[in-house]
């Protein structure tokens, strides 16, 4: 017999505790992204996953927001993030932090995210760009490698929320596998 949980049994860290954590060397960098509510699931997924930051750019809302608090459920708070005008000024802030930088977006040449094998002890920045446009292009020129997360119904996208989840499911995953 299974008897769902009560949220005073799974044992969560405060916000305090949390934000005193050791992290996994991730940020998810949203590219102009306009939804709050993409926004703030991205905040619920990476606390969740317990990544080092979201760095958001451009047209992206910025907490304190009711939208984004409406997906993150908090998340927000307890989750380290900055904000550029430009997604280029992130990027070089980043790769003077040593972070491999990772667009997440169908090109050339782009790797599947099931080849992907990340480095361990590497530092990893994956890039979600605009719901319709994607990952700027002058972003993509910056980025080290992309990745591309293999779809094979008739959509050529998934929505940012669900592929930041892909995106860190797969990569801590693998990470795991590799302590």
């Amino acid at each position: 017999m299974f008897r769902k949980l009560k949220n005073s049994e799974l044992k969560r860290a405060t916000i305090e505790e949390f934000k005193n954590s050791t992290k996994l060397p991730i940020a998810i960098v949203l590219d102009n992204v306009r939804s709050q509510h993409n926004i703030g699931s991205t905040f619920r997924t990476s606390d969740a996953f317990a990544i080092e930051k979201v760095v958001l750019c451009g047209i992206c809302a910025t907490p304190p927001s009711a939208e984004i608090r409406k997906a993150a459920l908090g998340a927000e708070e307890s989750m380290s993030w900055e904000y550029y005008m430009h997604t280029t000024e992130a990027i070089q802030k980043l790769k003077e932090e040593g972070y491999t930088i990772i667009a997440v977006e169908q090109t050339e040449n782009s790797q599947m995210l099931d080849i992907f094998t990340p480095t361990a002890g590497q530092k990893y920045a994956f890039i979600f760009g605009n719901e319709v446009k994607g990952v700027a292009q002058n972003v993509i020129d910056l980025s080290d490698s992309t990745i591309e997360i293999p779809q094979y119904g008739t959509k050529h996208s998934l929505n940012i929320s669900v592929s930041v989840g892909v995106v860190l499911w797969e990569v801590t995953k693998k990470r795991a596998s590799k302590i």
